[in-house]
């Protein structure tokens, strides 16, 4: 009988050993982040001293410079990108917006962009929870629109992007290296 107990409590003792070690993933190096329409919402909310409502949300990953030759070379002119790093960038309107001359429904879309040496031309897609742009289907733009590129003289080491409030709407502002964009949303 003690032979009989003492096989569960062996078993037990062993799983919870194997347990113990598991590890948590590394931190990654291009560290996910989230913008929001207006600026600080999630705070300003439980502070009660939000005075405009929810628009939009943008969930993205920021890679780093790393001395790297970013516009031309890591991410070539004319080709498709992520917008960012990993997961394909996100952005989710809380109500309808405009782009352009295009109408966006509420809803979440991914953000793609094709950079070139002076514009780039930023896609809205309906295709959501995608890793890079390898998956990345045309025929799910929702709209695409240009905006000319700003050269900064100081460089961002990070990948990033905010909104401003704008004339009726906001700007969403990309930049990284000594690229940036405004690509305007009205609402």
């Amino acid at each position: 009988m003690k032979k009989f107990l003492l096989i569960p409590l062996i078993v037990c003792c062993f799983y919870n050993a194997v347990k113990a070690q598991a590890k948590l993933p590394p931190v990654d190096k291009s560290p996910m982040d989230m913008s929001y329409y207006p600026n600080g919402y999630p705070v300003l909310k439980i502070q009660d001293k939000a005075t405009e409502s929810l628009v939009a949300r943008v969930i993205y990953s920021r890679p780093q410079k790393n001395g790297r030759n970013i516009f031309g070379e890591l991410l070539a002119y004319g080709q498709v990108w992520r917008l960012g790093a990993n997961e394909a960038t996100e952005i989710e309107f809380f109500k309808p917006v405009r782009i352009g001359a295009t109408k966006i429904k509420k809803g979440r879309y991914t953000l793609y962009c094709i950079p070139y040496q002076d514009k780039w031309t930023l896609i809205l897609n309906k295709e959501t929870d995608t890793w890079g742009s390898f998956k990345y289907d045309e025929t799910k733009d929702v709209v695409r629109i240009d905006a000319p590129v700003q050269k900064q003289t100081e460089l961002l080491e990070f990948f990033a992007i905010a909104f401003e409030k704008s004339a009726g709407g906001a700007d969403l502002i990309i930049g990284w290296d000594n690229n940036m964009v405004n690509f305007p949303i009205y609402f």
